[in-house]
């Protein structure tokens, strides 16, 4: 006896419903779909990373991959025509299908990177998924400044500056290997201090500074990548000495005084002053054949 055939609508409301639900999507729908294990990653520089795309729904058995780098408004291919393209050409290869593997990566390498699959036998034949790679860099010793000698009371600034790590690094400071706190009023152990740090820019800034803010100086910077810091440096607190300020001022005043005297003796002598005789500069006659000459009478009627 001929079996009678059931109208496929009966014989999908009999099964249950997670089964009508894979038969839509795999027959009925037939679209491409991508997912990834990873859209975040993040990596340390010279280190390798996997940018993860797959494909979880397809009728295509051999669908065209692309993969794009887009950073600073420009898009690069990355992988195009079943080779690796650009800066990635010698240290990127395609990982089983569909996802990127990326070795040695650097700083540059901080981008969005596009997963692009072209499936011509999907009713839907194009999806695509977008992977936003971080590349972190260790911070380089930084560039610190300490003032070598302050006097008491006076303000005092240290500078501590780094410009490769990323992200951005922290800052810390320490003296004689004591950590120092964001600010000297937080921790009694720094009572005798005032001063504040700001970990964003590496500055600590001292209101007043003391004898005990004496010490060795030094300053790390750090981030997720890792840390670095600086050379000590010593910074100096010393007293001033008022009596002798005032000493040395006094010294300068007398001789001060006693040249004012000086001169003014040598005005009153003359010295400072051109003998003149009628108006006319006097310059006694010289001796030039060492006779003594004597004026007759007329001479001195004449003159």
């Amino acid at each position: 006896m001929a079996l009678r055939r059931r109208p496929a609508v009966r014989l999908c409301a009999r099964l249950p419903d997670f089964f009508v639900l894979l038969l839509f999507r795999g027959c009925l729908i037939g679209a491409v779909n991508l997912k990834s294990s990873n859209r975040t990653p993040v990596v340390q520089e010279f280190e390798s990373v996997e940018l993860s795309c797959i494909i979880t729904d397809s009728q295509t058995s051999d669908p065209r991959i692309e993969w794009k780098k887009i950073q600073d408004d420009q898009t690069t291919y990355v992988f195009f025509d079943n080779r690796i393209q650009g800066d990635l050409a010698g240290r990127a290869e395609l990982l089983g299908k569909t996802s990127l593997r990326i070795w040695n990566v650097t700083r540059t390498d901080s981008a969005l990177y596009r997963c692009e699959v072209v499936a011509r036998n999907d009713r839907k034949e194009i999806d695509e998924i977008v992977i936003e790679l971080t590349v972190q860099v260790k911070p380089v010793p930084p560039v610190c400044r300490v003032p070598k000698a302050v006097p008491v009371g006076k303000t005092a600034t240290l500078h501590c500056q780094e410009s490769e790590g990323y992200p951005r690094p922290h800052y810390s400071w320490y003296r004689n290997d004591v950590p120092l706190p964001t600010d000297s009023r937080a921790n009694p152990r720094f009572r005798n201090s005032s001063f504040l740090l700001n970990s964003e820019t590496g500055t600590l800034v001292f209101n007043a500074v003391h004898k005990e803010d004496s010490g060795q100086y030094y300053c790390i910077a750090s981030n997720d990548a890792g840390s670095a810091r600086c050379e000590e440096q010593e910074m100096e607190v010393y007293d001033l000495n008022i009596g002798g300020i005032i000493g040395g001022i006094l010294v300068v005043l007398a001789v001060l005084a006693l040249i004012t005297v000086g001169i003014c003796c040598a005005y009153r002598r003359g010295y400072f002053i051109n003998n003149k005789q009628n108006g006319e500069s006097y310059k006694s006659p010289g001796k030039t054949d060492g006779v003594n000459y004597i004026r007759t009478d007329e001479e001195n009627e004449l003159r």
